[in-house]
């Protein structure tokens, strides 16, 4: 991120994308430029509030869909470094909207990595989610399609001085339509909706997230999918740190979902690495093998077979730390 001149951000009025522009702003006051790239003028509006531009002169904001090559493309002028996080991503409306879903995650990925191409941009870097790993829902799906648009983008680079590499996290603690804002709100209530008792996720907070993509901005060789290491919680868990006085009736999995959500299959592990802090699974076809990788870059490869599963994860998140995770990242605090 030195080198970094002038940031675009899509869907940057997001939950991440606040969070990521807060601590740009706070880390790096050499950038000169901060794109925030999204479609809803009032978020814009809001954000543009927390970050005054008196204050934050180098911010831009860009009305802009992902899905418009024109805008991407003005948008990126003069651009070095590109986050891109912009998605529809709730799962059921991506169920009974499934052209949305893909017009938005599909191809505009594709339009993120043709102005990228375009423009001179050097470094990209895409969120993707746990569901694409072996997806059964449509988002989960198109998040796989954009994760592999991104990867071999690297294929078609040419002689530009330029690489995509994707981060692929679990459930943000916090996020909009996530389940612990959703019980937070519902406890007034006394009731907090069980889909299924077995049912576990991994567990990502804001800032984590954050950081990880700055990591895979300063560290990725390109084509990487990154995955971090990261705790797991219980469903039950969540509902008793939240409302342990409440009822938690069991309604059923909704259209889409998983028992268990999975980042790393065992499908992916012969060509997945271990990097300590975070896996990077790399792509099928790739300049680098698992060898060459790990001799430029260090690591392990993993053991053949190896996948990672929110449900036999090695850790999980107790009652205790879920209620300060919580008291110490989300209102209202407990």
């Amino acid at each position: 991120m030195q080198d970094t001149q002038n940031l675009l951000i899509t869907g940057g009025t997001g939950s991440f994308g606040k969070a990521f522009v807060r601590t740009v702003l706070d880390r790096y006051p050499h950038i000169q430029r901060l794109v925030i790239f999204s479609r809803d003028e009032l978020k814009q509006f809001e954000m543009a509030q927390a970050f005054p531009p008196e204050q934050y002169p180098g911010i831009r904001y860009f009305l802009g869909d992902v899905r418009d090559p024109d805008r991407l493309n003005r948008a990126m002028e003069q651009v070095d470094t590109v986050v891109h996080a912009s998605a529809l991503k709730q799962v059921p409306a991506a169920e009974y909207n499934p052209f949305e879903a893909i017009k938005t995650n599909i191809l505009g990925a594709q339009n993120v990595i043709e102005a990228c191409l375009n423009n001179g941009v050097k470094r990209v870097v895409a969120l993707s989610t746990d569901k694409a790993a072996a997806p059964i829902n449509l988002y989960g799906a198109t998040k796989l399609c954009s994760d592999k648009l991104f990867t071999a983008a690297n294929n078609i680079k040419g002689g530009r001085d330029l690489r995509f590499s994707v981060v692929r996290y679990g459930n943000v603690m916090g996020s909009r339509g996530s389940v612990i804002p959703f019980f937070l709100r519902q406890r007034e209530t006394g009731v907090l909706p069980i889909t299924d008792p077995e049912m576990t996720r991994f567990n990502i907070t804001l800032q984590e997230g954050v950081e990880m993509v700055l990591w895979a901005l300063d560290n990725a060789a390109g084509g990487e999918i990154f995955v971090p290491k990261i705790p797991s919680y219980r469903i039950t868990d969540v509902a008793q740190a939240i409302g342990p006085d409440c009822e938690h009736p069991i309604v059923g999995v909704r259209p889409g979902e998983k028992i268990h959500e999975e980042m790393i299959t065992a499908s992916d592990s012969c060509n997945t690495v271990d990097l300590a802090r975070y896996f990077a699974i790399l792509p099928a076809g790739s300049s680098y093998t698992v060898e060459s990788y790990t001799s430029e870059f260090g690591g392990l490869p993993v053991e053949p077979g190896f996948a990672y599963n929110s449900g036999a994860n090695e850790r999980f998140l107790s009652v205790d730390e879920l209620q300060g995770l919580i008291r110490n990242h989300l209102e209202p605090a407990l």
